[in-house]
């Protein structure tokens, strides 16, 4: 399981996204009934690759549910719909040697969707995800690990991750489709969260 989390740390080290800002107080255009519920994040068992800065697992969960809140709770549905998200590795670059070593930043997180209604997963198999800090966030040359404390990384690659689940769910609007005999769901905080495994693959991440 590690072996298999570096070596797909090691597959992005390079990869970037080359996004335009944007403007997160506008409402998106809609996702069928979708409106986000328990955001769930958990990093007990996340992987940290080779040569990583530290941080404590609490500020990893905390940052990645953050981004994802400002991120999908512009979307205001009748449904109700909870995120599982597990991070199972990451690297925070640290300073590095400029032009020949300039190591860049990754996360990967396996992500499941829960329709409230049901407690069921809408995916069967957990969502992999793989965010580097995008062209937009990174110093190519220098590596972000000179010019970027440890606590801007991890806001990166956050805001990176959210992004990418918001494409996904995009992708599968069949999953969203508003039920008109469902009136809208509340939620509050007693609202029943959904059994968010550790990890999604059936061998735990040690």
């Amino acid at each position: 399981m590690r072996q298999a989390l570096f070596l797909a740390i090691a597959g992005v080290f390079l990869a970037g996204c080359a996004v335009e800002p944007e403007d997160l107080s506008l409402a998106p255009v809609a996702l069928g009934d979708f409106r986000l519920g328990h955001n769930i994040a958990i990093a007990d068992n996340v992987v940290m690759g080779p040569f990583s800065r530290e941080l404590s697992v609490q500020q990893l969960e905390t940052t990645v549910q953050n981004a994802v809140a400002k991120r999908l709770r512009r979307y205001d549905g009748d449904g109700l719909y909870h995120l599982g998200i597990v991070v199972g590795g990451l690297v925070l670059a640290q300073p590095g040697i400029p032009v020949v070593y300039a190591p860049q930043s990754v996360m990967i997180l396996d992500v499941t969707v829960f329709d409230n209604v049901t407690q069921a997963r809408l995916n069967p198999d957990a969502k992999r995800i793989q965010v580097g800090e995008g062209f937009r966030n990174s110093v190519p040359i220098l590596g972000s690990g000179l010019v970027r404390e440890a606590d801007e990384q991890l806001a990166n690659l956050s805001e990176n991750a959210a992004r990418a689940i918001e494409d996904w769910l995009n992708e599968n609007p069949e999953w969203f489709i508003p039920k008109p005999e469902r009136a809208r769901v509340p939620f509050t905080i007693s609202t029943p969260a959904p059994p968010v495994a550790a990890t999604s693959d059936e061998e735990p991440i040690n």
